[in-house]
């Protein structure tokens, strides 16, 4: 079953690297009491993720802030190093918190997933964007394809806050 707006998010962990190497961030730890804007991406560092996707998550941080966001996350079946990698790259570190879902176990459970094997990537995230307030989903941009970035951009989700 696909996530919906209304619905509370699983129980799941994130990796992310912290300063002594991998830690782990529960769902309850990013999203219980707060108010979170969490995107999606099917990979780090592919041209529409990287180019289009982010760039905007990015620049709108203090917007987000500013109408009581806590945390910008983006989350992607990816490994903790190439996430790391990424959010050094993309200029993202203090903006956006990388949570990295190598088994794509939080996509899988809420119905995110696609198999992306007949290109060489193996199970995927599809891309979106939800805004979550203490864990349940009230605002959730999906896009058709995996892409495009259009429906799931940052503008998008500032539009319906």
């Amino acid at each position: 079953m696909t996530i919906a707006k209304g619905d509370s998010l699983p129980e799941a962990t994130f990796r992310v690297m912290g300063p002594e190497g991998i830690d782990t961030l529960t769902t309850d730890d990013l999203f219980a009491g707060k108010k979170v804007v969490l995107f999606a991406v099917p990979g780090a560092f592919t041209p529409t993720c990287h180019l289009k996707h982010l760039p905007g998550f990015i620049e709108s941080a203090g917007k987000f802030k500013k109408m009581g966001v806590d945390t910008v996350a983006c989350v992607a079946v990816n490994d903790p190093f190439v996430l790391a990698a990424w959010e050094e790259k993309s200029g993202g570190k203090g903006k956006v918190l990388f949570l990295s879902d190598g088994n794509a176990e939080f996509t899988r459970a809420i119905g995110m997933d696609f198999d992306g094997s007949g290109i060489g990537l193996g199970t995927r995230s599809k891309r979106y964007a939800m805004f979550v307030d203490d864990g349940v989903v009230k605002v959730l941009n999906t896009e058709e394809s995996p892409g495009v970035a259009d429906v799931s951009t940052a503008a998008k989700v500032l539009e319906e806050l």
